[in-house]
């Protein structure tokens, strides 16, 4: 058997036990209420909140896939102000990416195993980004990159290491 045929079996022996296959389940509230998530003029309100939902829906997931196999991330968004600011009076209102406009979102969640039980959870928790444009844009360009960057950042650096999976 050549060497690339042994690292190929042996990379599929090895990789399910490192995988990792948690969901999320994301709790919306309605978009109207939320601070800051108006479109501009080229897209209508109703388009712009399912794409809103659906990039934010997909992140959570992406993130939820770091947790166990059987593990649920729920999520309920409380409050959303996404980075920059919709500038009315001009022929094209755009949303304008500035440092005073940062990214804020407020959140429930809890993180169940798979048999249920709840194993981290938080009412009311405040996620907040005020210097997200001092901090290098890496990748291409994406939709609603500094919202994200803000969920992942707590994703990775707070919550993850609280759960102790290691063990």
């Amino acid at each position: 058997m050549n060497i690339v045929k042994k690292v190929a079996l042996a990379l599929m022996v090895t990789l399910p036990a490192f995988a990792h296959a948690g969901e999320a389940k994301v709790k919306w509230h309605d978009f109207n209420d939320y601070r800051d998530v108006r479109p501009g003029n080229n897209s209508p309100k109703g388009a712009f909140h399912k794409n809103v939902a659906n990039n934010f829906e997909k992140h959570f997931n992406k993130l939820a896939e770091k947790l166990p196999e059987g593990y649920t991330f729920n999520v309920e968004v409380t409050e959303l102000d996404l980075a920059g600011d919709v500038r009315f009076g001009t022929m094209n209102e755009l949303r304008i990416i500035k440092p005073i406009y940062f990214p804020r979102i407020d959140l429930n969640y809890s993180i169940t195993d798979k048999n249920g039980k709840v194993v981290s959870e938080a009412n009311d928790l405040k996620l907040k980004d005020m210097g997200f444009m001092d901090r290098m844009k890496m990748g291409r360009d994406e939709a609603y990159y500094y919202d994200k960057r803000l969920i992942t950042d707590w994703f990775e650096d707070e919550l993850l290491p609280s759960l102790n999976l290691d063990e």
